[in-house]
This record gives C-alpha cells, structure tokens and sequence, in this order.
C-alpha cells in the first residue's frame, strides 16, 4: 500500500475537527518529520478553533438569560465615534436570533477591517432586526458627544422592527422607556453588543471612505476621523472641513488660526 504524501496528510487534517480525531492516532507515529509539523499545527488550529466557539457561547450568556425569561426580542446597542475630530457618531441596534452562529462575531475593535467587512454582510443576512442611528458633527457640537450619543442610539432603537423588550448596552443609558442592561466594555461581553458594534463601525467607516473623496487631504480613509499626525498637519495647513467638530479640541484651535 502507497504511504500517502506529507501534501496529502496536509490536505486530509485541513478537515480534520477534533484531536480525537483517529486520523491524529494513525499519524501519532509517523516518523517524518513534515508528518509531525502537520499535526501540531492541525491540532493548534483545533484548540483554537474550539477556545473561540467557548468564548462565543460565553458571550450569548445574557442574551440566553433573557430567552430563558420568554423575552423574545433582546437588542444590542453599540456606538462608534465618539472620539474622532470628524464625522458622526453613528449607534446600531441588532436583535439576533437564538441559532445565531457566526462565531468569528466579536468586539469590533478586536477585529480588522477585512473580517468587519465580511461579517456585517452576514450579520445583516440572518438578524432579526437592524436599527441604524446618526448625529451629524453639526448635532454634536448641539448637544455634545455624549448626549448625541444618546440620540443616535435612541433613534437606532427606534428603528427596529419588532421593538426590543430587552435592551443591552455598552455603558450608556439610552433615553426609551424599554428595561436595559448596561455593561461596561459589552461589546466584549454580549454577542448582540457585539453584532451591534461591527454594523456600526463598518457603516461609519464608510461614510468616511465617502467624505474623504471630497477632503483627501485629511487621510480619512486610514484615521476615520480620528486625530492622526497626518489628519492634524491637514487640519493646520487647511483648517477644517465643513463635516469637522468644531468644539473639539484641536479643531477649535485650528479654526481661530
């Protein structure tokens, strides 16, 4: 019988889900050193595989909680762009449902932009419901961030359809007469807050990619707003843009030059 290739065994553990596994049992003593390599590095793909999926069941802890309760409809609330010197605060709300299964789904700032990228697409495909909320650096400079912040997440709360009867929220207490759980960093700990926060920064950072076609010079693209060395030398040899917060310091600096 052919000894199968070190290429072939490669292609096999690339299926292979559990170290259990008795393909893991029939190469345990394979002699090559490439056959070897092979499982130590199916086996680290494994474990992390399966690290990910306990933190992903560990972060639908609440929102099982409340199904438990018979509340149907739990809404995640997240915000992003709070701190930049441009742009809007955009919120999102998501409603998911209780086979939701995207694991890969987690705090946004933990993810790149190519992983938010694909997921929001999939999030959007299977939520119950999207609530999507914006206040513009005009409102900002209104209200102040915090209160505008305030705003856009009661407006993407508004928009959902079913209304949540459950809200949980990173943080912020959202001005709706609906029960609410404020976490501190629950983006990190709610899959909903997750799920929330990865619509909202993939929604903002494309607004950005849009203005910076009518302001290059500010590098929107790279800082989504935010005060970057290079974002900062444009605002001092240009000043800033009409979609700048004006209130925010450096901006302010800059517009009495």
């Amino acid at each position: 019988m052919r000894k199968q290739t070190i290429s072939e065994i490669k292609q096999l553990l690339r299926d292979v889900t559990a170290v259990s596994d008795p393909l893991f049992t029939q190469l345990k003593n394979d002699p090559r050193k490439g056959v070897q390599t092979a499982l130590h590095a199916a086996a680290a793909r494994i474990h992390k595989q399966q690290a990910a999926v306990v933190a992903f069941e560990h972060r639908f802890e609440y929102e099982r909680h409340f199904w438990q309760q018979g509340i149907d409809y739990i809404a995640g609330v997240d915000e992003v762009g709070r701190g930049p010197l441009a742009g809007p605060v955009v919120s999102a709300a998501v409603i998911l449902p209780n086979d939701f299964d995207l694991v890969q789904v987690n705090d946004s700032k933990q993810l790149t932009p190519a992983v938010r990228a694909e997921l929001a697409p999939k999030i959007q495909q299977v939520a119950i419901s999207i609530g999507i909320g914006l206040v513009d650096n005009q409102g900002i400079d209104e209200l102040n961030i915090y209160q505008a912040t305030r705003v856009a997440m009661k407006q993407a709360v508004e928009k959902l359809d079913p209304q949540p009867e459950e809200i949980i929220v990173d943080a912020m207490q959202i001005p709706v007469p609906i029960k609410q759980t404020r976490l501190i960093k629950g983006d990190a700990k709610s899959i909903s807050v997750s799920a929330a926060s990865i619509i909202a920064k993939v929604y903002r950072d494309h607004l950005m990619d849009e203005y910076a076609k009518q302001y290059p010079a500010y590098d929107f693209p790279h800082n989504a707003g935010y005060g970057t060395a290079k974002h900062l030398a444009a605002l001092k040899a240009y000043g800033p843009t009409p979609i700048h917060r004006m209130t925010f310091s450096p901006v302010e600096k800059f517009r009495k030059n």
